[in-house]
């Protein structure tokens, strides 16, 4: 118990020092790997660098961003909004649901909760507040859709957990498309529910746009960018073409391809983008080498065993321990960014899942939506500050907007725990190519 004590000060008096999530990740298992294992440090700490950069996973990652900042840089948005908005109009709610199935799609090519929501919503707010819609259930659903970034494929929440846990990414990619079409579905009802029977502020006014057959032809032609670039990346991954890393390499040039075919391909935003990329993806991957670094130690010193014969011993049945976790997901939420959750307490309760009888494909899925959550909940919310930047209201307003959707993942958190099949199906049951 020494050892599980020394690492749980360790790390609150790092992270509560202010200094990089980074250094105290790895500092952490620097300090309790000298003290507690005679395992030499530093040539521990070269080799965990090594395998955890140049893994051909890895790779994938900073290309899926870089096919994201290209895409923030295209008009996409206006697209995709242009595309659906004589399809939703008919439904209660009316515009409000291309915040929904904007992100929805954009998230299909994105793989980022936070460019989702600023890609999308920087068209779609502004549209809305043109068009006299209120703000509160268009912010609340465009932070809800906006995390769907981080569970539809292409994601890089799961290619992060999928190097730490050691799992398929394709098989993670495949386990999160219905969990991200499920949520998206809810939202809508949600919304359509809210417009039929609880709008008693006017807050979706009577559209006074009309279209037409011809209008909604035209729609489907604006989506075709964005549904190219998910079939090119599907076709490629699933087809057995490519691996998860030269489908993203495939997904920068159908990015390119979209940037040129829009006109929006210069020089100077490609040196934004390749910028924005390289900086991101450098910050995410010294974080995952802490991480891959501090897992190694807690499991030298025996800290993740240790723990969960502890819980084992308290005889807690799955549903109650997937309850306790929630609840404890949920506060840290509330006090760190979602990255840093996850890479900080795999090496803890990802033995504690396996235990409680559920898959390591099950719980990637259940921390991506926990990790949403922490994208919705203050005072740390990157979604809220997201949707600040872009319409200026204050941060109150906004997250009393995302309540509703945090309940309803909430709700769909809990519905996977009772019934992991609508995570596992699909990954136990295709037969994935090359």
């Amino acid at each position: 118990m020494t050892a599980l004590y020394a690492t749980v000060a360790l790390l609150v008096l790092t992270l509560g020092s202010g200094i990089w999530v980074a250094l105290a990740l790895s500092g952490t298992g620097m300090g309790i790997i000298s003290y507690f294992h005679s395992v030499p440090m530093l040539k521990q700490l070269g080799i965990s660098i090594w395998n955890s950069a140049t893994g051909e996973t890895m790779i994938a990652l900073p290309l899926f961003i870089l096919m994201a900042e290209i895409l923030f840089r295209t008009k996409l948005a206006d697209s995709l909004f242009s595309g659906l908005a004589p399809w939703v109009t008919w439904l209660p709610g009316k515009l409000v649901h291309t915040n929904i199935i904007g992100c929805t799609m954009f998230a299909a090519v994105s793989g980022s909760s936070a460019a989702t929501t600023a890609t999308v919503g920087r068209v779609t707010l502004g549209e809305l507040q043109r068009r006299k819609y209120k703000l509160p259930l268009a912010m609340g659903s465009l932070a809800g859709a906006g995390t769907l970034g981080f569970l539809i494929p292409p994601s890089t929440m799961l290619i992060i957990y999928g190097v730490l846990a050691e799992e398929s990414i394709l098989k993670l990619f495949l386990a999160g498309v219905v969990p991200g079409l499920i949520i998206a579905g809810c939202y809508v009802v949600y919304v359509v529910i809210y417009a039929s029977f609880f709008d008693k502020d006017n807050e979706i006014p009577e559209e006074t746009v009309t279209y037409t057959a011809k209008d909604r032809l035209v729609g489907l032609l604006q989506l075709g960018p964005v549904v190219f670039l998910i079939i090119l990346l599907m076709a490629a991954m699933y087809g057995g073409w490519a691996s998860p890393t030269e489908a993203a390499a495939v997904g920068v040039l159908g990015s390119l391809l979209i940037a040129l075919f829009q006109r929006c391909l210069t020089w100077e935003g490609l040196k934004h983008a390749m910028t924005g990329a390289a900086r991101t993806s450098s910050m995410v991957g010294f974080i995952v080498i802490a991480a891959v670094y501090l897992s190694q130690a807690m499991a030298y010193v025996g800290v993740p065993g240790l723990l969960a014969g502890k819980i084992a011993a308290l005889g807690l049945s799955p549903i109650v321990l997937i309850f306790i976790l929630m609840i404890f997901y949920m506060f840290m939420g509330c006090i760190m960014e979602g990255l840093s959750i996850m890479v900080m307490t795999i090496p803890i309760t990802l033995p504690l899942i396996l235990q409680a009888g559920y898959d390591k494909i099950w719980f990637g899925i259940f921390l991506v939506l926990m990790v949403e959550m922490a994208q919705i909940t203050p005072p740390v919310g990157f979604n809220l500050f997201v949707i600040q930047g872009i319409t200026g209201q204050d941060i109150g307003r906004i997250t009393r907007a995302t309540i509703p959707f945090f309940l309803i993942m909430a709700a769909f958190t809990m519905l996977i725990a009772f019934f992991p099949q609508i995570v596992t199906y699909i990954p136990a049951h295709v037969v994935l190519r090359g």
